[in-house]
């Protein structure tokens, strides 16, 4: 049984790069100098991932990698996969083998699985919200250094979408850009100069008179309205007329969530599901 979501893209070497780097963080030059001189060599045990709370899991395959790169020959039975949503109580994952090995990863394994499964539960929430709309929730850049593949997966995973996933893949013009270019026009026109024909140009607006000249001049695909108020978006909406896709961002928050995606917007981003999120509460129970 594959401990990604299917429908959610993750690579394999992502997990590999992330999980190493976790591991010799914690494990340093001497390793786990704790079990190395309280467990005997050899010795087994048994352990098992329970969800302490009920909520969206998102990082089993770096739970199960944790304790692989460790001990290969470490056995592992999954009860559940990324993307379910579970009951408080509920097993995720069975692990026997290298008692040594198991507690040596179990911090570095519990971290990825809480930290994740926290944003795929609130980005979930985020879902259900806005589920009578036809607008969808997006995170931003504004992720965890060296950790942002792992915390898009788990917006998917929570039924969330992607923005972009850096500088390199898609052009967003914002503020500052538009203030050093020499305004909206001039901005847009190098832009689109530039853009490869599979690149998509989005612009951010702060006004609707900034947005009826992105409109005059017709190079963008995707218009930002950044921090309008609930009348504005409307009135955006109206004016855009299905012209350009509509993201709406500015504090976006739970509680005013589905009033922005009533407004029409075709996306909300909002940086809380990625930054400000609280770990679900994942324990790992060990019998040795």
């Amino acid at each position: 049984m594959s401990l990604l979501r299917s429908d959610a893209f993750l690579s394999p070497l992502e997990i590999e790069a992330a999980v190493r780097r976790a591991l010799e963080e914690d494990l340093g030059r001497a390793g786990d100098i704790t079990s190395t001189a309280t467990v005997p060599e050899g010795t087994t045990g048994r352990a098992i991932a329970v969800a302490r709370q009920a909520g969206v899991i998102a990082g089993l395959p770096l739970f199960a990698e944790a304790f692989r790169r460790l001990s290969p020959q470490i056995e592992i039975k999954p009860h559940a996969r990324d993307g379910a949503s579970v009951k408080a109580a509920t097993k995720l994952m069975t692990l026997s083998g290298d008692a040594r090995a198991i507690l040596a990863a179990e911090r570095t394994a519990l971290n990825f699985l809480g930290h994740l499964s926290g944003i795929a539960t609130a980005t979930a929430a985020f879902v259900q919200c806005i589920g009578h709309t036809k607008a969808r929730i997006i995170c931003t850049r504004k992720t965890t250094p060296g950790l942002r593949a792992l915390e898009k997966y788990a917006v998917r995973c929570g039924g969330g979408f992607n923005h972009r996933f850096g500088l390199d893949d898609a052009i967003l013009i914002k503020d500052n850009h538009i203030a050093v270019a020499g305004g909206i026009r001039a901005v847009l026109a190098r832009a689109k100069q530039a853009a490869g024909h599979l690149v998509k140009i989005e612009i951010e607006v702060d006004s609707l008179d900034q947005l009826r000249e992105v409109l005059d001049v017709g190079l963008a695909d995707v218009v930002l309205i950044d921090n309008f108020d609930l009348a504005a978006m409307r009135a955006a909406v109206a004016m855009v007329a299905g012209r350009l896709v509509i993201e709406a961002s500015g504090g976006i928050t739970l509680k005013t969530a589905a009033a922005v995606a009533e407004t029409g917007v075709d996306y909300l981003s909002a940086g809380a599901l990625t930054h400000s999120v609280q770990n679900l509460d994942i324990g790992l129970d060990i019998e040795i």
